[in-house]
């Protein structure tokens, strides 16, 4: 055991609760000032709970990756498993380790370019149901895409209206999901309040869904038919025991598929229209990319491959206004990160929104610039400079397929439309499970010129 002195510098609280209320009303701004006052490791506590803030990328990295085998998921993950079981968001130790091996195939980079068609044809409807001059709340709109895409991808055409219950499902229990971070969950769930009653009917009507269709998929004779479903339902251990998953982890899985793989990137288009719009020169160079490989055409996936200006675009908006805002771990033990000791038990924070603004490696950091990630920037940066997807076994299973998602996404858009910001609205980024644009994005669209 070590002294507290070793935890390294931070706040002593007298009013018990007060940084627990900080951290839930306005959770960015609390860590930004405890880093202009402490530095990039920060040791408080709330109540007899150790809290640690590491606020640097290479910290960071050593705890995600250098010494990962010291620390497991963050108690907002233990809480998420009301909704998502046991899925790879959520799992731990040789359970997770065996469905990351047996899910991994799916998402190698050859696999997702399947998806492509389904990522450009529900993006090609998107666009047709614009109208010129019309105010949508991109928010919504984008959400709604993105959501029908992984539900096509995991269930294909055959179960089309379960697919459809399904993702009404997912939004109903979505609303209530931010309160999984609230450390008085559990009483929160007994009370009779509205909310609670209809999260809990959508997690109830979401289990009956996904399992019906597993159960259906199950019974059908013939080959697998091509979509998420079918490769979780062949999945075997190969390296283990040889089996496969049963219903109840498949379920799982595909609960956190969608959960995971519809609102992060939902949130990354949120926010690169919101940027485009203030930025129009960005905005004309990635017109001229578009119209330049494309001619008017709808993308392929082979085409997504060359719009590099396009995903610059979208890493840089991500850089300023990551989805996943900050990454959560519990400490197994006692770990030293950075010359502190990080305290067994302890919940270690680490705000990607910071370390994403760090001007040790993205010099003038607030602005909007996408030549931050031409490949000649990103070689002369360490590669621990940008955690976009977590890093190390943790490391998110579906980056390519968000990756070439929201270039597909944006290329199909953007090719008709441009996107205006409704006047009026004051737009400000709101850190819940996921940083979202708070009370929506409306927008105008505009017609591009021919």
């Amino acid at each position: 055991m070590v002294g507290q002195d070793s935890y390294g510098p931070g706040p002593r609280q007298w009013l018990p609760g007060s940084s627990l209320w900080s951290l839930h009303r306005d959770p960015i701004a609390y860590m930004a000032g405890l880093q202009r006052r402490y530095g990039d490791l920060v040791h408080w506590r709330i109540g007899p709970q150790d809290v640690v803030m590491v606020a640097r990328s290479d910290l960071a990295r050593d705890v995600l990756v250098t010494h990962h085998r010291s620390f497991k998921k963050g108690p907002g993950f233990e809480r998420a498993q009301i909704v998502l079981g046991q899925g790879l968001l959520t799992s731990e130790g040789d359970f997770h380790l065996r469905h990351r091996r047996m899910i991994q195939p799916a998402f190698h980079r050859r696999s997702v370019a399947a998806y492509g068609g389904v990522m450009i044809s529900e993006a090609a409807r998107l666009r047709d149901s614009w109208h010129d001059g019309e105010t949508v709340d991109v928010a919504e709109e984008m959400t709604r895409v993105t959501l029908s895409i992984v539900c096509r991808a995991l269930f294909g055409h055959s179960v089309e209206g379960e697919a459809a219950s399904i993702g009404q499902a997912v939004t109903r229990v979505g609303g209530f999901f931010d309160y999984l971070v609230i450390a008085v969950l559990p009483l929160l769930l007994r009370m009779p309040l509205p909310a609670v009653r209809r999260f809990k009917r959508g997690c109830a009507e979401l289990d009956a869904a996904t399992l019906q269709v597993i159960e259906g998929r199950r019974d059908r004779t013939g080959g697998p038919e091509g979509d998420l479903l079918s490769t979780l339902l062949a999945a075997r251990d190969l390296e283990g025991d040889q089996a496969g998953l049963t219903d109840a982890e498949v379920r799982d899985e595909v609960v956190t598929l969608i959960t995971a793989g519809h609102e992060t990137t939902a949130n990354a288009l949120n926010w690169l229209w919101y940027l485009l719009a203030q930025h129009p020169e960005v905005e004309r160079r990635l017109h001229e990319e578009l119209d330049r490989a494309l001619g008017g055409r709808l993308p392929t996936v082979e085409d997504a491959e060359r719009l590099h200006y396009v995903e610059m675009v979208l890493l840089e908006a991500m850089r300023l206004y990551p989805p996943a805002w900050g990454i959560e771990r519990r400490a197994l033990c006692e770990q030293e990160i950075g010359g502190c000791v990080i305290p067994a038990g302890a919940v270690v924070l680490m705000p990607t929104f910071l370390m994403n603004r760090d001007e040790r490696f993205f010099p003038d950091p607030l602005r909007f610039d996408p030549e931050r990630f031409a490949p000649e920037a990103v070689a002369g940066r360490p590669r621990h400079a940008f955690l976009l997807f977590g890093g190390g076994p943790r490391q998110c299973i579906g980056n390519a397929f968000a990756l070439l998602e929201g270039v597909l996404i944006v290329s199909v858009l953007a090719q008709r439309w441009r996107l205006q910001l409704a006047p009026g609205h004051a737009v400000t980024a709101q850190a819940t499970v996921t940083l979202r644009p708070r009370g929506g994005l409306p927008m105008t669209v505009e017609r591009r010129a021919a």
